[in-house]
């Protein structure tokens, strides 16, 4: 478990971390979201003792990252940003030194350094120089060496960041699956990470917490909540008897030239039957009509906005 409890840390009069607090226990996998200087690698380097708080208290699994701050470590598996490594070494031997560093020997450790290389599929490039690797391998190196002594808090600093999209299903199901038995903190500016692979949502502006929940409940919060977007397959027709429907609050116009984007007085339920009949009494040609659950993007920008 972490306990963060009126976390605080500034630089000179600059406040990067304002008086933050909030728990996590194992099984959660977190998504900290935030704008570009929100404080979240501030925060993650403070959790992981690379920082020192200029006040609070900070508890990973029982130690107190000031006090005890190697039990904390032993316990905490960190992908920084930017997945810094030693670029000389390859990632055979930047794996081999880890293992050392964390205090792994003989079949254990090779054992281990074998399950983290297949979990993330380096085979392909396991000799050559980290220098000399993509971005999407140097990643994938960084996260190796973060689960590589089998962390009960693994904490990600864009652990996504220049993945393909394939690479990126193949990280989120790993951290999934990896989440079981520990908890994981994943700081993204991405927002689709967190309805992808995350149960929790907390979001940072200022270095205030604006938000601490779930995907769902954050969802919820946007005014695209429940509203039903109608497809169009030949051109967006005169939609303005829409605006006259007692069962629509308000008509949007949509991105897409085809479509409109319809608010609910009440509920989507009710709005659905009558927009149904109502595209067949005037003969449109509807391509398709959806529910939309939120937009995650313009929850993210009013709550960040008032900071």
């Amino acid at each position: 478990m972490i306990q963060i409890t009126n976390l605080t840390k500034q630089f000179g009069d600059f406040t990067a971390v304002d008086n933050l607090s909030f728990d996590i226990k194992p099984g959660d996998i977190v998504g900290f979201l935030g704008p570009n200087g929100a404080g979240k690698s501030t925060t993650m380097k403070m959790i992981t003792g690379f920082l020192e708080p200029s006040a609070g208290e900070i508890k990973v699994n029982g130690f107190n990252i000031d006090s005890h701050a190697l039990d904390a470590k032993k316990t905490i598996g960190y992908l920084p940003e930017g997945a810094p490594a030693y670029g000389d070494m390859t990632p055979a031997q930047f794996l081999s030194f880890i293992a050392d560093v964390r205090g792994l020997t003989g079949s254990e450790k090779t054992q281990r350094i074998k399950d983290v290389i297949a979990s993330v599929e380096l085979e392909s490039v396991l000799d050559r120089p980290i220098d000399n690797l993509s971005k999407g391998f140097k990643r994938r190196v960084g996260l190796a060496q973060a689960i590589i002594h089998d962390p009960k808090v693994l904490i990600l600093d864009e652990p996504t960041d220049g993945l393909d999209p394939n690479q990126k299903h193949q990280v989120r199901k790993l951290i999934e699956n990896l989440s079981k038995d520990k908890l994981v903190i994943i700081s993204t500016h991405i927002l689709e990470e967190v309805t992808a692979v995350c149960n929790r949502a907390v979001i940072i502006a200022g270095g205030k917490k604006l938000f601490d929940g779930t995907p769902l409940e954050l969802e919820a919060q946007s005014k695209y909540h429940q509203s039903i977007t109608l497809k169009f397959t030949e051109g967006k027709p005169d939609t303005s008897v829409l605006n006259a429907l007692s069962e629509v609050k308000e008509v949007l116009e949509s991105e897409d030239d085809n479509a409109v984007t319809l608010i609910p007085q009440n509920d989507a339920e009710s709005l659905f039957a009558v927009l149904f009949a109502k595209s067949q009494s005037e003969s449109w040609p509807v391509a398709a009509m959806f529910a939309e659950r939120g937009r995650l993007d313009d929850v993210f920008r009013s709550l960040t906005a008032q900071v």
